[in-house]
């Protein structure tokens, strides 16, 4: 990848497509560097910068992963049509055709006008981002150099803005590089969003990588000689030798999710070896063994059993002569390729096409996630599914005939049965792994070997399987069976539950259900009818306030009411003030500076919960879980869109503990919260008859993940019975 700070020249960007591609492709990408250029003239970026910088950054990352003419011509005009008022997608199609035109309106964001929040404008962005790769892939790809250069310039955003952009790249397109195998983008893209949302955390990994920089090289460097040596002298073979750039955020992320201290950390002595072929990439592993002793468990093979974002490698730890462990990576020419390129290595070629089939059969978790997304309708849902289907490690399973199946690590028999065919899903009575019999919600492991039992006599999947199943393929399944099989039913639930909506407000359902306002509604949500809308409400696929509030919109549209009166006029030094006093409290308030701000204490929210914002009569704005069972009743015109502006502050939040009786119980869990930094605020316990005790703690934290790591810890004690999240 080119240096972070480089922008190629137009000779150099016509001089990389011509290496790869035909020399028409160069003239593509001079005429659209000519035409955003134009576009962009007297435009500025926040850094101060001329904005034409940006889309050469991001046409500079498309050659860099050696992408085709039409590819990086899309690259430099992706921002025109939104940033440019003289620029339409019309223009775009006449001048430089439909495939250049196709990829700028993929890459394109939604207009906010047609949305109630950010949030379900983002959703919607997303989804049309999702449907564009479909017909395709190399849209999410401009993206990605797009979002890597906005990561890049983040520091001229504001504090609250850099952790929201930081917050979304890493749940969103980090993963997606990742699935999409495009290693050179992902490690960066973690890298910097690790700097700005845990900016200690990266300061702290940063030096401890940094110390003993000297020893850690002078390791390599005898290990390479070695290795070297006896390839060249016992294997004959040709080769190419390199140690392994370190990434700061997986080797804290290991940390972190296994518990591990920094010199339990194997992989930061790492080599690479690039050999032209599979028997050779065997050979060099035997040879590896042969030299050093390996670490039990620590062996993958990865060329047998590919990743699901195709990528192929030999990994193995072994202990060196000092006794320092060290990970050494075997891989071809082409794996290393892919390794580093990933699906968009398929544009290297000069046809500048990928082979079909075996794209498509790559491809295979995308069309998963086409397959659910038309079928999710509410904007949070499809977020946090998405973010499922994206960050799940993986688990490979075989079937009684031997094929490999890749599911998400927590996967159950019933997601397995799912990923076979829907059929199968909805017939299942039970499930086999390795032979022997099990419940449903066992998680499988990988090299289980899984057959479903079914039966024609199934009266089809039970409601309770939504809380079993781990993929959004198989919820997705399920819904569709019950939507199916009972929607008169959830037609009459939908219809209640929107009646009971529409009576907490002020206008009658009968009026915001006239033909034009439930029309424009049907459109949005492509829906045929309004018993399709009762029905999507009666079995989960949208919420009842979230159709009442858009009602309510078209409402108020249509007659053309005029907004609320406005609040008295404040001074910009009153407002900065306010929206301080707010931020110090650790929120921000989206579009509301003025506003007060209090932490809701039925709910206790803390940094990483998902959270909503209620005006209240007097007292400025509340902060709830967006889960809080006091939410449901909330007016929606009367909710504000809040975020978490400073990770630093604390809070407190209650854990119940569920533990065997015995002395020194409290004790140590004193002790343990104050290892982890969470001192308790307070504490209630109480003794049962059957030996075991319930206890309530109130904890200071600053943040859901300390939280959840502190359940975690809490979860491995063999005095624990269970622990859970309290409410006040």
């Amino acid at each position: 990848m080119t240096e972070d700070n480089r922008s190629m020249t137009l000779e150099e960007l016509k001089a990389c497509v011509t290496k790869y591609h035909t020399p028409e492709n160069a003239e593509l990408v001079e005429r659209a560097w000519h035409f955003a250029e134009k576009a962009h003239e007297g435009q500025k970026r926040k850094s101060g910068e001329p904005y034409f910088i940006h889309p050469v950054r991001v046409a500079t990352t498309l050659a860099d992963l050696m992408m085709d003419g039409a590819t990086i011509a899309a690259g430099l005009m992706h921002d025109c049509v939104e940033d440019c008022e003289n620029v339409t997608l019309e223009m775009i199609q006449n001048e430089f055709g439909a495939e250049v035109a196709q990829l700028v309106d993929g890459v394109t964001k939604l207009s906010r006008l047609d949305f109630i929040s950010r949030e379900e404008q983002q959703a919607e962005s997303l989804r049309k981002m999702i449907l564009a790769m479909s017909k395709d892939i190399r849209v999410v790809l401009i993206k990605l150099a797009d979002r890597l250069h906005n990561m890049q310039t983040l520091k001229f955003q504001p504090r609250d803005r850099q952790i929201a952009i930081a917050r979304e790249t890493l749940d969103i397109y980090a993963p997606l590089a990742h699935r999409l195998g495009v290693y050179a983008i992902k490690t960066k893209l973690e890298d910097l969003c690790f700097q700005y949302l845990y900016p200690e955390e990266y300061k702290d990994t940063a030096q401890k990588v940094g110390m003993r920089r000297a020893e850690r090289e002078k390791i390599i460097e005898s290990v390479k000689e070695e290795l070297s040596k006896n390839i060249t002298e016992q294997l004959h073979l040709s080769f190419e030798l390199s140690g392994r750039p370190k990434h700061l955020y997986s080797i804290w992320r290991k940390m972190t999710l296994h518990h591990l201290p920094f010199e339990q950390i194997y992989d930061l002595i790492a080599l690479r070896v690039i050999v032209d072929t599979v028997p050779d990439c065997y050979a060099v592993l035997g040879l590896v063994h042969t030299l050093w002793r390996q670490v039990p468990n620590r062996f993958k093979d990865y060329i047998s059993t590919p990743k699901a974002n195709m990528y192929q490698s030999l990994h193995t730890t072994v202990v060196g002569q000092n006794g320092q462990p060290f990970e050494v990576q075997i891989r071809t020419k082409e794996m290393h390729r892919l390794a580093e390129f990933g699906i968009a290595a398929h544009w290297r070629y000069k046809e500048g096409r990928a082979v079909g089939d075996a794209l498509d059969e790559k491809l295979y978790w995308l069309r998963q996630i086409l397959d659910w997304q038309s079928d999710t309708k509410d904007a949070r849902e499809f977020i946090d599914l998405l973010k499922v289907d994206l960050f799940a490690d993986e688990v490979f399973v075989f079937t009684p005939k031997g094929d490999i199946i890749s599911l998400p690590r927590g996967s159950t028999p019933l997601d397995f049965a799912y990923r076979i065919h829907s059929a199968i899903g909805n017939k299942c009575v039970g499930a086999k792994i390795n032979g022997r019999i099990v419940t449903l919600d066992r998680e499988l492991e990988t090299g289980d070997f899984v057959e479903i039992l079914t039966s024609s006599a199934s009266k089809g999947p039970s409601r309770d399987w939504m809380n079993i199943v781990k993929t959004s393929q198989a919820k997705t399944k399920i819904r569709q069976w019950f939507k199916k099989e009972l929607k008169e039913e959830n037609i009459e639930i939908g219809r209640a539950m929107l009646e009971r909506e529409a009576a907490r407000g002020t206008i009658p359902l009968s009026t915001l259900t006239k033909p034009e306002y439930v029309n424009a509604l049907l459109s949005k949500l492509s829906l045929f009818d309004w018993d399709d809308v009762c029905a999507s409400v009666g079995f989960g696929a949208m919420s009842a306030v979230g159709v009442i509030s858009r009602l309510k919109e078209e409402y108020r549209r249509a007659e053309k009411i005029a907004a609320p009166p406005p609040q008295p006029v404040r001074t910009e030094e009153e407002n900065e003030k306010r929206q301080h006093l707010a931020e110090s409290a650790g929120v921000y308030l989206a579009g509301e500076p003025g506003m007060l701000v209090r932490f809701a204490r039925c709910c206790n929210p803390v940094p990483g919960d998902e959270i909503v914002g209620y005006i209240t009569r007097g007292r400025g704005v509340a902060v709830h879980k967006a889960d809080c069972i006091n939410a449901i009743n909330f007016e929606p015109e009367r909710i504000v869109e809040v975020s978490w502006a400073n990770p630093e502050s604390e809070f407190l939040a209650g854990l119940q503990i569920v533990a065997y009786d015995r002395d020194g119980l409290l004790a140590d869990l004193a002790v343990l919260m104050s290892s982890m930094k969470a001192p308790i605020e307070s504490v209630s316990a109480k003794i049962h008859s059957n030996g075991t005790a319930t206890i309530n703690l109130q904890l200071k934290t600053k943040s859901r993940e300390q939280l959840d790591r502190m359940i975690k810890q809490l979860q491995k004690r063999t005095d624990i019975i269970e622990v859970f999240r309290i409410q006040q």
